[in-house]
Formats: C-alpha cells, structure tokens, sequence
C-alpha cells in the first residue's frame, strides 16, 4: 500500500502584486521542512508538484534542505482554485486585483479583512448558483482535485511527497472522511504553510492518516513561523 504526503505551499507573498511568489518567511518554512524530513530519515520514491509557482519553490527549497533525489513530475490536477476570479464574481466592483489590494489596504487588519471577502466569495462559489459564471466552477474544481488524487494512487510507488495548495488539500479531506460536500473549505481554514497531509492508497479505498501537521515549525520554537495565509 503506498502513501502520499501532501504538502501545502509555504507563505505566499500576501498584498504584493504576485501573490504566487513565496514571501522570505515561506521561504523558511520550506526550508525547514526539509531539513526535519532529512532529520526524520524520510525519503520519497516520486515527487509530484503542482505547476504554480509557489508550490515549485516549496519543493525547490524544500528537496534541496532534506537532500534528496527521485523522479519528479508536475501535476496541474494539484493546482489551487483562482482566488482572484472567485472574489471578483463576487465583488464585482473590483475591476482588477488593484483595487481588492487597496482596499483591503485601509482595513485595520487587511489579512482577517480578506479571510471574510473570501469566505463570502466561496459560499457564493459552491453554492450552484452561478456555476455558469466562473472559468472553472466549484464542481469542475472539484473533479479535477479528485482526479488528481487517483493519478497519484496511480503511481505504483510507496512514498509520494506532493506539494499543493489548502483548496486541493481540503477537497481531499473532506472526501476521505465523508464530511458533507457542501463546506468543503471548512477544512482549509486552519491549514498551516507547509503543513504535512498524509493519505494512504488501498485497492479500492483510500485513507486520511493525518491531517495539517507542523513538527517542523514546532522544532524550530518560532511561533512567527506558523502562518495560515
């Protein structure tokens, strides 16, 4: 039976004009997990990233710090849902990712300002009102999360690290514990930088064996180092 470790990004550059670059801080959580996974002897047969930039650069560094080599592979089944899309459906008066920034900018606290733009703009997402409106909607996002997850229980290796993103990650919890489809993303919110997912592939039945672990960040004994967004 093999076993995937999904790994989430680290820190993405939050308010800057490309998000999808890894700030300085997950920068260092990458790093970190690598070094804890050289540290706990953990060797991956095949590595598979998602093809956002964010998620290259947490395997880059994080490959590079735990020292190890196997075949690699890209997976754009692993990718995140568009954010910007999403909020821009339902803002429609944000004309470009600009003006979501400014703002967001003159809000006390810009990042929980988002977590509530965003989880209005998600409840309208999956709701299935307006599937017709967005370039992928929430059940296509959802069937290529899926199908991602058996492309990588297709593999016939016993230890995959996979780095993603919280949206894929979420799907893929929600479905292996039989939590209602509806709120998917009640699982995303607590997800870590870098936090650790692992999934075990059977014959017929896939399994949750852990879910949004942190021992690396723990070790470091830096409580900036956990961050959520």
């Amino acid at each position: 039976m093999g076993s995937a470790l999904l790994i989430r990004h680290g820190q993405a550059s939050f308010g800057a004009a490309d998000y999808d670059k890894l700030s300085a801080l997950g920068e260092l959580q990458s790093r970190q997990l690598g070094q804890w996974l050289k540290r706990t002897g953990q060797v991956p047969d095949l590595i598979v990233v998602g093809s956002m930039q964010r998620h290259l650069r947490t395997a880059e560094l994080c490959i590079e710090a735990a020292g190890v080599a196997a075949p690699q592979v890209t997976l754009d089944q692993l990718n995140e849902l568009d954010h910007v899309e999403i909020v821009a459906r339902h803002r429609p008066a944000f004309t470009s990712f600009e003006d979501m920034r400014a703002e967001l900018a003159t809000s006390a606290d810009p990042q929980r300002a988002f977590q509530q733009l965003f989880a209005a703009a998600l409840a309208r997402w999956t709701s299935g009102q307006h599937d017709n409106e967005y370039t992928s909607s929430w059940p296509a996002f959802r069937t290529r999360v899926l199908h991602g997850l058996q492309t990588l229980a297709a593999h016939q290796t016993r230890t995959i690290w996979a780095f993603t993103s919280g949206g894929p990650i979420a799907v893929i919890a929600n479905v292996l514990v039989g939590a209602p489809a509806d709120n998917p993303f009640v699982l995303s919110w607590p997800l870590v930088n870098t936090s650790l997912t692992r999934v075990a592939f059977g014959g017929k039945r896939h399994s949750l064996i852990s879910y949004n672990s942190w021992p690396h960040l723990e070790l470091a004994g830096d409580p900036r180092l956990v961050t959520h967004r």
